[in-house]
């Protein structure tokens, strides 16, 4: 459960963009493509953290880099809340954006690293889906709180203000968790970084490994609809107080409860396959929103359960990447899968966005369910067939 508060901060940022931002920039009127645009740029420095990672790997400690990591996310939050809401605040949002979701990198490398570390192989799911659980749970905090208070009280910089000092007071459960010996860190830095890549490689070239690698980059799990349901909420002529309780509180419990089930699921079956699994429930998900009646309940129920289906996805994916990467210098391992992972949450934020222009609430979703579909039917093909010719060379053997 520590893992839990520990990645809090990483989910509050991310929230306090999609939910609260997005909303009240819908609600004065910018345009559903262009929030589409500035939450998927709030997702830019996940897609790329992997380049930084070894960083964190040979040099400080865990430790430090999560204290370093709290504070300049805090003071991020904080920026972001005290600036003016408008139709021209696109370029400067942007910029303290970028900059607020690459420093919460550290802070999550951090967390993923002592998470590998201090968790056995067969407790790699129940910790995925507390760690995941933090992370949605984040997402709701800082969603649905930091509206709440933006809607409620007069002084627009309180919201930030709040969720910048939960962050710091996150760093605490640092003491209920064991800091790792340090494996990159006695030689020079070139030496470190090198050492860090061969380990590196030495799990993308296994069979476990590369078919983790095309699963986190495949639109499979991506939950990239959560990003925008605040700003399409009135398709289904929902309320900006359905809207406020639904995508904050209510989201981040549901997708909290998901994860940890989907942490439990994932101790008892093939972990890739449990993701998969998730994944094809979510584009089930998403095409019966879409054939059902536009209205608020509708609205409430699906935005729940697709939360609820983005817990479980979650946790499956930290759950088969801590089992492909083992130790070593595992912040580098594991954001290279998870920087792979954010890239089609990126793209499917921008493709739902785009698909909502172009042919409504309904597209937006067939389409996010179409893409699905198709990436798991590439995704078993490879699968069987690496299965198969693993079988072969076992027999001629």
């Amino acid at each position: 459960m520590i893992f839990l508060f520990l990645i809090l901060p990483f989910g509050i940022v991310s929230g306090f963009v999609s939910v609260a931002m997005a909303y009240l920039l819908a609600h004065v009127g910018m345009s559903i493509d262009r929030i589409a645009e500035l939450v998927a740029l709030s997702i830019v420095p996940h897609t790329w953290k992997f380049l930084w990672a070894p960083v964190a790997d040979t040099t400080l400690n865990r430790k430090s880099w999560y204290i370093i990591g709290a504070v300049i996310t805090a003071v991020g939050i904080f920026t972001i809340g005290v600036l003016p809401i408008g139709k021209d605040s696109f370029p400067v949002f942007s910029v303290i954006i970028l900059l607020s979701n690459f420093a919460v990198t550290f802070l999550a490398m951090s967390v993923e690293s002592l998470m590998a570390y201090n968790t056995p192989q067969s407790e790699k799911g129940r910790s995925s889906g507390w760690f995941q659980a933090g992370n949605l749970g984040g997402v709701g905090l800082g969603g649905g709180l930091g509206l709440w208070m933006a809607q409620v009280q007069p002084f627009h910089w309180l919201p930030g203000s709040v969720l910048g000092i939960l962050c710091i007071l996150c760093s605490l459960a640092l003491f209920f968790v064991r800091e790792p010996e340090a494996v990159f860190h006695e030689s020079g830095f070139l030496t470190n970084i090198m050492g860090t890549l061969k380990d590196l490689w030495d799990v993308l070239k296994s069979k476990s490994g590369y078919l983790a690698l095309l699963l986190c980059f495949l639109p499979v799990g991506t939950g990239a609809a959560s990003g925008l349901w605040s700003a399409v909420a009135g398709d289904w002529h929902a309320s900006a107080e359905t809207v406020e309780l639904v995508t904050g509180i209510l989201s981040g419990l549901a997708s909290a409860a998901g994860s940890i089930l989907g942490g439990f699921i994932c101790d008892r079956m093939d972990r890739k396959i449990a993701y998969s699994l998730f994944g094809l429930i979510m584009a089930l998900c998403a095409v019966a929103m879409a054939a059902l009646p536009r209205s608020e309940t509708v609205f409430i129920i699906f935005t729940l359960l697709y939360a609820f289906i983005t817990g479980l996805s979650y946790a499956g994916f930290s759950a088969f990447v801590l089992e492909a990467i083992g130790h070593g210098a595992a912040a580098t391992k594991y954001n290279l899968y998870a920087a792979l992972s954010n890239m089609p949450i990126a793209y499917m934020t921008v493709v739902d966005g785009w698909g909502h222009t172009k042919w409504g609430d309904t597209g937006m979703l067939l389409t996010e369910a179409a893409a699905a579909v198709i990436a798991l039917v590439f995704f078993f093909s490879v699968y069987f067939l690496v299965n198969r010719r693993r079988d072969q060379i076992t027999g001629t053997a």
